[in-house]
C-alpha cells in the first residue's frame, strides 16, 4: 500500500511563508513528485515537480516563491511557499510516480494522491 501524507497547512497572512510536507511510505520508492492544488470551483493545477535526479520545474503563477524538494532519507517531499497571496488559498496535495519521467506539471504522469493539506491565505 503506498501511502502519502501531507502537512504543514494552516491559515497565514499575506505576505507570509508556509512550509508544505509530504512523508512517502517505505514501501515506494518515487521517480517523479509533485504538488498540486485546488480551490473550491477551481479546476486542479499543478505548483511544482522535481524528479529522481533533482530536476524541477514550476508554474509561472508561484516561480520565484515557491522551491520544491525532496529529503531522501526522511522520504519527505517539501514545498516552501514565500511571499504567499491570497490567490494561493487551495488544498494543497502530493503526487507521486514509480516511473522516471523528467519533471512534468501534467497530472496524468502521477499514479498516487495524498489526502490534502488546506492552505488559506488572508489578504
Amino acid at each position: 500500500q503506498v501511502q502519502l501524507v501531507e502537512s504543514g497547512g494552516g491559515s497565514v497572512q499575506s505576505g507570509g511563508s508556509l512550509r508544505l510536507s509530504c512523508v512517502v511510505s517505505d514501501s515506494f520508492r518515487p521517480y517523479l513528485m509533485g504538488w498540486f492544488r485546488q480551490a473550491p470551483g477551481k479546476q486542479r493545477e499543478a505548483v511544482a515537480a522535481i524528479n529522481h535526479d533533482n530536476s524541477a520545474r514550476y508554474a509561472d503563477s508561484v516561480r520565484g516563491r515557491f522551491t520544491i524538494s525532496y529529503d531522501t532519507t526522511k522520504r519527505t517531499l517539501y514545498l516552501q511557499m514565500n511571499l504567499l497571496n491570497f490567490d494561493d488559498t487551495a488544498m494543497y496535495h502530493c503526487a507521486v510516480s514509480p516511473r522516471g519521467w523528467p519533471p512534468t506539471l501534467d497530472s496524468r504522469y502521477y499514479n498516487w494522491w495524498g489526502p490534502g493539506t488546506q492552505v488559506t491565505v488572508s489578504s
